[in-house]
């Protein structure tokens, strides 16, 4: 949530010459709907469903690509297994303040932030320890706060090439 992953993927994905797969961009592609409004209209459990079929779907593919998934994607474990088996998880994080204010502008285009009666801060704060368990999961985990999009890009390339990520050896062996 707010912490870089579409500019990071796709910083990421050009300097490995692999194609970038933003699963909300997938969802509104396949659905002609972005994911808040799949939340509003027809809930959050809708929005899941069509997020583990891409997920499922993508990870079927023959060639390696760099997906950037959904704050909430990774929460529900199938999602999660599906894409460990298949390449290396990274999560973003991002204090909550700094969260905040990235979104400042634009939380009621994302509905998750807006549920409730709690201030923004504390419903950014809340959504976190929701989901920390999941992103604990991780193979990696980079805070993006105090970061320019292209020094955590660089620190993705790093933990990729500490576990041996090759993405011409990936897509040779599919």
């Amino acid at each position: 949530m707010a912490t870089g992953k579409s500019k990071v993927g796709a910083a990421v994905a050009q300097r490995l010459g692999l194609r970038l797969i933003d699963t909300d961009q997938e969802v509104e592609r396949r659905c002609g709907k972005s994911p808040a409004a799949i939340i509003v209209e027809d809930g959050e459990l809708r929005l899941r469903d069509l997020e583990r079929k891409i997920i499922a779907a993508l990870a079927k593919e023959p060639m390696p690509a760099v997906i950037a998934t959904g704050g909430g994607t990774l929460v529900e474990q199938r999602n999660f297994d599906t894409m460990a088996a298949v390449g290396v998880v990274v999560c973003l994080r991002a204090r909550p303040e700094i969260v905040a204010a990235r979104v400042a502008g634009c939380a009621q285009a994302r509905p998750k932030l807006t549920e409730g009666d709690a201030p923004l801060l504390e419903r950014i704060r809340q959504l976190m320890a929701q989901r920390e368990a999941a992103y604990t999961r991780a193979d990696v985990s980079i805070d993006t706060s105090d970061l320019s999009i292209e020094a955590v890009a660089q620190t993705v390339l790093a933990a990729l090439a500490c576990r041996g990520f090759n993405p011409c050896k990936a897509s040779a062996s599919n």
